[in-house]
């Protein structure tokens, strides 16, 4: 596997996911999920972020984006990839024997400043695989 060039602030595709990754944990603990496992790797896929609360499960894709020349972090979740975090969460349930489970699919897009520090955490629904219309969309 080639390695990457680092970025704009020396952070590199993967460390910049990484800090995303962080950035959406702790917002999301802040909102009383308790993270049950990163990186969660199935057949069907690798979910970022394995999280609980009140009795729901919470699968969330991670996106992490330095600027907007290549659009908003939510705008990278496109259907195929919406479909592949709903199979992998059903998959992730199956292997543990919670199919009954309640859960919820989410996507927290994260806005990095330059040197790759998170400065927002949008954490928006994924319904039936794919984002609500609307979501994640900003007025000009």
């Amino acid at each position: 596997m080639a390695s990457r060039e680092p970025g704009p602030g020396g952070t590199d595709a993967r460390s910049l996911g990484r800090a995303g990754e962080e950035a959406a944990a702790r917002f999301l603990a802040k909102e009383g999920w308790t993270l049950l496992e990163r990186n969660a790797r199935t057949p069907a896929g690798e979910i970022d972020l394995v999280l609980e609360r009140g009795g729901v499960m919470g699968f969330v894709e991670v996106k992490a984006r330095r600027g907007r020349s290549a659009g908003s972090p939510e705008e990278a979740v496109d259907r195929e990839k919406a479909d592949r975090v709903a199979r992998a969460a059903e998959e992730y349930l199956s292997r543990r024997r919670l199919q009954g489970a309640r859960r919820t699919l989410l996507v927290a897009a994260v806005d990095m400043d330059p040197a790759g520090n998170p400065v927002l955490v949008r954490v928006l629904p994924l319904e039936d695989g794919s984002l609500p219309p609307g979501a994640g969309t900003t007025p000009p």
